[in-house]
């Protein structure tokens, strides 16, 4: 194992070595029996391949060429890395390798690989293959990856569809019962990763939530496979590619069911209600009674679950204002991880009685209308917002006697 782990790390390396000015080969003219394949990858257990990976390969048997692009690559020696990626400034690029070396690496992962040669012109396959060795270049191959608008997939499709001989190739259809970008991200985040699908839908803003055409449905490799698969060229209504052909089988092992997050959090809500009542019960009683009954207050709970919101609060503003990303603008998620539970924990044992009553207003109008907001919540969080509630409106009770 440790062996194929370190093969693989050099193919890697071989793989992301910079383009030098021999290593162009645009100047190349490809001969008839040249053609360009859509490669399209599965999922891997990791959750930044959970959506599959596009690339497009180039063969050409009378010179010996067979080269895949591949514009998901990017370096992880920049300085400040995991800072730029957050804030969607990260350069992604343009790599190419030999088509042995990346049908390795997905093997090696488990992961499937199916290939659709496309029915072009000796001239568009050149073309195209003109146009990926003139983004090779140092001075094209960088560019800002946008996960909906501009990514691996994207990057081929427009290659595919600004080369052709002025034939359309896609149909694009809209619809208001179009998927959104959040559906379509859910179709791929299923049981095996109902936490991750929490963690995007906390990210995402209203953004996410409009229908798409069925144009911008191709950010994602299969559906960029998929209407590939049924795409006709122009007038002649003939198939722009073949079948898929599977190169790879998968061969994972998926990841397992994770316990619900919903679950887990009605159990919160429940634990926060206890509580809650123990608290108001205990104090009623301390309060109404001449027997030295001592109050009781769980400011420690509070502590936490206000700390967690302010967190995510702080995150969320981060993420709509400090970022470059599209889709994490507009959150509604700032209704319950409102920014005011900063203010409650740093007054959490006098807070302000305005400010607990606004806060628990709104909490209490965004239970109400879940489901009628702008923006999907995830319905995992519907009890986080109770939760959130019942300890709010509890801060408006009175304080405890000095």
């Amino acid at each position: 194992m440790k062996l194929k782990t370190n093969i693989l790390l050099l193919l890697l390396t071989l793989w992301l070595v910079p383009a030098k000015a021999h290593d162009y080969l645009g100047s190349l003219t490809l001969s008839d029996s040249a053609r360009v394949c859509l490669v399209t990858c599965g999922p891997g257990n990791d959750f930044y391949t959970t959506f599959g990976h596009t690339a497009i390969r180039v063969t050409d048997p009378a010179i010996n060429l067979d080269k895949v692009y591949n514009y998901g690559t990017f370096n992880f020696n920049i300085p400040h890395f995991y800072l730029t990626f957050a804030r969607g400034k990260l350069d992604y690029c343009l790599s190419r390798t030999e088509f042995a070396y990346f049908l390795m690496e997905y093997q090696y992962e488990g992961r499937s690989v199916y290939q659709q040669q496309l029915q072009l012109s000796p001239e568009e396959v050149n073309r195209i293959f003109r146009s990926l060795e003139d983004n090779y270049l140092e001075e094209n191959r960088y560019y800002k990856y946008d996960f909906f608008r501009d990514n691996c997939a994207t990057r081929v499709r427009d290659i595919i569809i600004n080369n052709l001989d002025g034939k359309a190739a896609y149909t694009e259809t809209t619809s208001d019962t179009n998927l959104t970008y959040r559906e379509l991200l859910h179709r791929h985040t299923g049981n095996n990763l109902m936490w991750w699908q929490l963690g995007i839908d906390l990210l995402l803003g209203q953004r996410c939530d409009r229908p798409l055409s069925s144009f911008e449905y191709m950010f994602l490799p299969d559906d960029l496979m998929a209407q590939t698969d049924t795409a006709t060229l122009g007038l002649t209504r003939e198939p722009l590619a073949d079948a898929p052909q599977m190169l790879l089988a998968e061969t994972r092992t998926p990841p397992t069911a994770s316990f619900p997050p919903t679950l887990a959090f009605w159990f919160l809500f429940v634990v926060a209600a206890s509580l809650t009542v123990i608290e108001w019960g205990r104090n009623a009683k301390a309060d109404s009674s001449d027997a030295k009954v001592k109050r009781i207050n769980f400011t420690w709970f509070d502590a936490i679950l206000f700390s967690l919101a302010s967190l995510i609060s702080l995150v969320l503003i981060f993420m709509w204002f400090g970022t470059d990303h599209y889709c994490t603008k507009a959150n509604w998620n700032l209704l319950w991880a409102n920014p005011l539970f900063i203010y409650m924990l740093a007054r959490l044992r006098r807070p302000s009685r305005v400010t607990a009553g606004l806060l628990a207003v709104v909490l209490l109008l965004t239970a109400i209308g879940f489901q009628l907001l702008p923006q999907r919540l995830n319905p995992a969080l519907l009890p986080v917002v109770l939760t959130l509630f019942i300890r709010t409106l509890n801060k408006l009770r009175k304080h405890p006697r000095p």
